[in-house]
């Protein structure tokens, strides 16, 4: 798999709910750095925003590559419907940073918490 179709499969596997499948794309020491949910393995993130979630809509917005790098950086906007039935929409930046065999060892995650912290307090 190219370092492209990784992220095209990470959105729409995301999208769609599809955490195994979002799993699948990561190392097996792979985690991810989020600011909502602080550092966590890559299965165990997944499953606790599968547990929050009732729906997600992602908007592609732009994939950046790093010159002589295995790294990589997700534009998106994120239309997050809560379990709680509550609602938020941001930017997101997702830095993907890929092993040898192009699966993720690290995900870095960075968008602004203001509106989220306050919807996800009464899940």
């Amino acid at each position: 798999m190219t370092k492209e179709e990784v992220a095209q499969n990470y959105l729409f596997y995301l999208e769609k709910g599809e955490m195994e499948q979002v799993t699948n794309l990561f190392a097996d020491e792979g985690i991810v750095i989020s600011p909502l949910y602080g550092t966590l393995p890559a299965k165990k993130f997944y499953e606790t925003l599968a547990g929050d979630t009732n729906t997600s809509k992602l908007i592609y917005d732009g994939l950046f590559f790093e010159k002589d790098s295995n790294r990589m950086s997700l534009l998106f906007d994120y239309h997050w419907q809560l379990k709680n039935g509550k609602e938020v929409t941001f930017k997101v930046v997702d830095i993907i940073e890929l092993n040898l065999e192009n699966k993720i060892k690290k995900l870095t995650i960075i968008y602004d918490t203001v509106h989220s912290r306050v919807a996800i307090k009464n899940i």
